[in-house]
């Protein structure tokens, strides 16, 4: 929980801050195109310095570049035991009974798990330097051509801003009922893993209650102010692209064209 920085916002007044929200998700979009078309480990040492050149000019603090990754460490595990194991193919390295570890296992596992390591460390990075109300102002203008579909732009956009918002929120809440409850004499450290599921619930049940009870608020809240969606609603900023915008849009582009043409 105390490792989970998707969702937070960290102020700053680098040039990934000062973008323009909707062109850093059109970016992200296209890196993450860009990094699921990558077919070598020289693409992905290119793609990851790009992104750590990009990391080093927010100036933000170097325990987030770590900490966004703690959270997908079991999922990067698990991706890496499945490959080692199934994906057969090549030189076997080790062979224990009707299991073996073999050269295209250990080639794929790797790849996928350098392939999830970036998407996660991209996402979190431009996670980190968008306000969640610009976030929601982003989402909401790439949407709105979809409008004439029926797709209703500003309450998705509102729905994934407020769910940004409140992780960050859910998580100290989590924290908080974790203490409270090894105060009272709970253990979630100890036994195996079905005594420890057990042991969860009198911290699961507490958070569902205060999730659900700060949802019930924030619909009372809106209401009371008259919320009835976008139709109609003005801003007191709009969003304007400026040259700086335009040459990280092109910045990403390039770096896409490169990718597809090198075959790296």
């Amino acid at each position: 929980m105390r490792s989970l920085t998707l969702g937070h916002y960290l102020p700053g007044d680098s040039l990934l801050h000062r973008m323009d929200p909707r062109v850093k998700l059109v970016s992200l979009l296209i890196l993450i195109t860009a990094l699921f078309v990558i077919e070598t480990f020289l693409g992905f040492v290119l793609f990851g310095s790009f992104v750590f050149l990009v990391f080093l000019s927010t100036r933000l603090p170097w325990q987030y570049f770590f900490r966004g990754l703690r959270p997908v460490f079991f999922i990067v595990l698990i991706t890496l035991v499945l490959h080692f194991l199934f994906t057969k193919g090549g030189q076997v390295y080790i062979r224990w009974g009707p299991l073996t570890v073999e050269e295209a296992g250990i080639y794929l596992g790797s790849f996928m798990t350098l392939r999830l390591m970036l998407l996660v460390t991209t996402t979190v990075m431009i996670t980190l330097t968008t306000s969640p109300i610009a976030f929601a102002d982003g989402i909401e203008y790439l949407l709105r051509p979809f409008r004439r579909i029926g797709v209703p732009g500003h309450e998705i956009a509102m729905m994934m801003t407020i769910a940004l918002r409140f992780i960050p929120t859910l998580m100290e809440e989590g924290e908080k009922i974790r203490k409270a409850q090894m105060a009272r004499g709970a253990d979630f450290e100890t036994g195996n893993i079905f005594r420890r599921a057990r042991n969860m619930v009198p911290l699961l049940v507490p958070l569902f209650v205060s999730a659900f009870r700060r949802a019930d608020e924030l619909a009372v809240a809106m209401e009371a102010r008259c919320y009835r969606g976008g139709q109609g609603r003005t801003r007191l900023r709009e969003l304007q692209t400026r040259p700086l915008d335009y040459c990280g849009l092109t910045t990403v582009t390039a770096i896409l064209v490169f990718i597809i043409v090198t075959g790296v």
